[in-house]
């Protein structure tokens, strides 16, 4: 059976990667990163879940010198459970490395760390409090959820984000449980929900909502609700005809898009002389015929003559 790689061609922009990844959630991603940047934090970025890449790939547009990136995902490996295994059989048996990898290297001139396995072998690999950026959006399964949030609570820095994927999806109680129980037993603070994702914090959600809120109420293609529930703050956020943020096409993009060179054409064909034409006969008006019938002999023989000379 062909791959998705096999049957369709290298993707030019990111919405040519397959994924769930919308334009509310790519705005979000892009805000919180290009604050931690302009307020001078540092640290490593970790996404659990990769998929085809689509998210990655617009994540590791922010990685920074000095800064470690880190993906994890099972791909084609071997699940650690057999509700893990049939979770992945169904949703994601396209999904392989490879793709993966091809898919990132259209945008980027490096990988990022890959770690081919389940999400429970992030804690050993990545050093903990390094982390100023996690997105989970792994197995559905509350027991790998619940896990994977323990992990990234140990791997953010103090004021690092979290985003979690799925978390009010019907398909997905496992992941909603496992959020909210770490909104109320675990210190998560919540920022914003989007229509998928819920970011949070376990440092003070305070300064990054009241900037959040300031930008939202500056735009007029999302809707926002703020709502009280279990003393939080629940700032909800909705795309209204939103445009995605502009992010650079792929890096055969343009060559593939140019027009292939033409062969110069022929100069055309000098146009033939037109034929001469002839000089137009003079001709002599009806009324100085008969004026010449009509004169005397002599007058008459004066013109001819003088006719005659001009010939």
């Amino acid at each position: 059976m062909a791959t998705i790689q096999e049957t369709t061609r290298p993707p030019r922009r990111l919405d040519d990667v397959p994924g769930w990844f919308p334009v509310l959630d790519q705005l979000l991603f892009d805000w919180f990163l290009n604050r931690q940047e302009t307020t001078g934090m540092r640290g490593d970025l970790l996404e659990v879940g990769v998929y085809m890449g689509k998210s990655a790939i617009f994540i590791g547009r922010h990685q920074q010198p000095a800064e470690r990136y880190t993906v994890c995902d099972l791909f084609e490996g071997d699940a650690p459970d057999d509700a893990n295994r049939a979770e992945s059989t169904k949703s994601y048996s396209a999904l392989t490395r490879r793709v993966f990898e091809e898919n990132y290297r259209a945008f980027h001139d490096e990988l990022p760390r890959v770690l081919q396995g389940p999400s429970s072998v992030v804690p050993t690999e990545v050093a903990p409090r390094s982390c100023r950026f996690v997105h989970i959006d792994a197995s559905h399964l509350y027991e790998h959820v619940q896990g994977d949030i323990g992990a990234a609570h140990d791997l953010l820095l103090p004021d690092g984000i979290v985003v979690l994927d799925d978390f009010r999806s019907e398909h997905t109680p496992g992941v909603s449980i496992a959020t909210w129980e770490a909104v109320l037993n675990r210190g998560l603070r919540p920022i914003c929900l989007s229509t998928q994702k819920l970011y949070g914090t376990w440092g003070d959600a305070e300064p990054v909502q009241e900037e959040l809120l300031a930008m939202v109420r500056e735009r007029s293609d999302c809707d926002l609700s703020v709502q009280e529930a279990a003393g939080h703050r629940i700032v909800r956020l909705k795309s209204k005809g939103m445009r995605a943020p502009d992010f650079p096409p792929a890096k055969h993009a343009e060559a593939a898009e140019e027009p292939e060179p033409q062969e110069p054409a022929d100069p055309a064909p000098a146009p033939a002389p037109s034929p001469a034409r002839p000089a137009p006969r003079r001709r002599t008006s009806r009324a100085r015929k008969v004026a010449v019938d009509l004169l005397p002999p002599v007058v008459t023989r004066a013109i001819r003559n003088a006719r005659a000379a001009r010939k």
